[in-house]
């Protein structure tokens, strides 16, 4: 198969392909490098089944031309970080309006299957779990804050770019997978946008002190990268997936402070863990949820997933990583 990666560059990107290339496929990449890296691909470049292309998901000729000549395609281009998205608003709801409906538009033209990566960031600050479910499932309603609030920007985007890649499913016809993505971690990620976990690993590895924004008892649940790529290549693949929206995720849940201390005695710091209010972290105008757990039981039904490693296992691959770098 000849596959193409929109943002195959970052962090999730550069481990779909590397996956991909070892399967047999030739894989093409597109990518801006706004928050990929050259570093993460540079050792595909002497593989002759891979090819990169400098390029934007804006520049909708440049996207027609690579999905016309692809059998399938992988979405992941995409404003990306909590931090980044809140210092371009404008930036993060283009791409992720405008550069999506132009793969979509693409794909339809020349009936190419795509996967679209969203996040949970769409069900926004649910905090409230959906009565007799373990966690937020697909069905599950979303709840928003004021527009005046630039976080939901993020969210609203990748919502619409659910809607909108459902609408070519149902109007068109076009076959397409939705994957909402629960805070995805492992080697690659960098701590430049705001990911908890490599700025926690940084700080630790150098003696400062680790910020945990708000009070510290918000409750994430982590998934190792190499489970979500096998996710996403399974899924791909199964055709009971078209026109759906599936979450892939850890169940398991820790909250900030224990997730800070766990990073210190795994590395064996003796840095402090600081308390820094949202507002004075990223200003006026910033909310956040109390917890976010995903139900992967549709994702189970699907392709019989269970996560091969917990938060410890993924902690120590990224402390790992960042002392080798």
């Amino acid at each position: 198969m000849r596959y193409l990666v929109t943002g195959g560059a970052g962090f999730i990107g550069s481990h779909l392909v590397e996956r991909l290339l070892a399967d047999g496929h030739r894989v093409t990449v597109l990518d801006d490098l706004s928050t990929g890296t050259n570093e993460n691909i540079t050792s595909f470049t002497g593989n002759e089944a891979f090819e990169f292309i400098l390029g934007s998901i804006l520049n909708a000729e440049l996207g027609d031309t690579l999905i016309s000549k692809c059998d399938q395609v992988y979405h992941l281009a995409a404003a990306v970080g909590v931090k980044y998205i809140m210092e371009n608003p404008v930036d993060t709801i283009r791409t992720n309006t405008i550069g999506t409906e132009n793969i979509l538009h693409s794909c339809s033209h020349y009936m190419k299957k795509v996967m679209i990566a969203s996040s949970s960031e769409v069900y926004g600050k649910a905090m409230r779990l959906k009565s007799g479910s373990d966690g937020l499932d697909e069905e599950s309603e979303t709840v928003y804050g004021s527009t005046r609030i630039k976080r939901w920007s993020y969210a609203t985007s990748k919502a619409l770019d659910e809607f909108l890649a459902l609408a070519y499913y149902h109007e068109r016809n076009l076959p397409v997978v939705i994957i909402r993505l629960f805070n995805t971690v492992g080697p690659r990620q960098l701590s430049n946008y705001g990911m908890v976990i490599p700025i926690f690993v940084r700080k630790a590895l150098s003696g400062e002190p680790l910020p945990v924004f708000g009070d510290g008892s918000q409750q994430r649940s982590f998934t190792y990268v190499g489970d979500v790529v096998e996710a996403m290549v399974k899924i791909m693949d199964c055709a009971q997936a078209e026109g759906q929206v599936v979450n892939i995720g850890n169940e398991n849940e820790i909250t900030i402070d224990e997730l800070a201390q766990l990073i210190v005695t795994k590395s064996g710091s003796k840095s402090k863990i600081v308390h820094i209010s949202y507002e004075e972290a990223y200003g006026i105008g910033f909310e956040d949820m109390a917890r976010r757990k995903p139900n992967i039981t549709k994702l189970k039904n699907l392709i019989d997933f269970e996560p091969t490693l917990g938060i410890d296992e993924v902690v120590e691959k990224v402390i790992d990583y960042y002392r080798a770098i």
